[in-house]
């Protein structure tokens, strides 16, 4: 069980990690792509890309620590 378990928490935990810090860049107004996109410049969205990158370093955390 934990074979299967842990690539799949690294590779959710990386996307996630991936995508808060998308989001991040969006609600501060580094990141203008995609140019019609609503979050461009609204800092909720930051804050909740915070979130998410951490709920995904933790998936990373966790699945790092599997034995293997």
């Amino acid at each position: 069980m934990r074979r299967r378990l842990r690539p799949i928490l690294l590779s959710v935990g990386v996307l996630l990690a991936l995508t808060g810090m998308l989001w991040i860049g969006q609600g501060l107004g580094y990141i203008n792509w995609p140019r019609s996109s609503f979050m461009l410049g609204d800092g909720a969205w930051a804050d909740y890309g915070a979130a998410l990158a951490v709920a995904g370093l933790l998936m990373i955390l966790l699945g790092r620590r599997l034995r293997r």
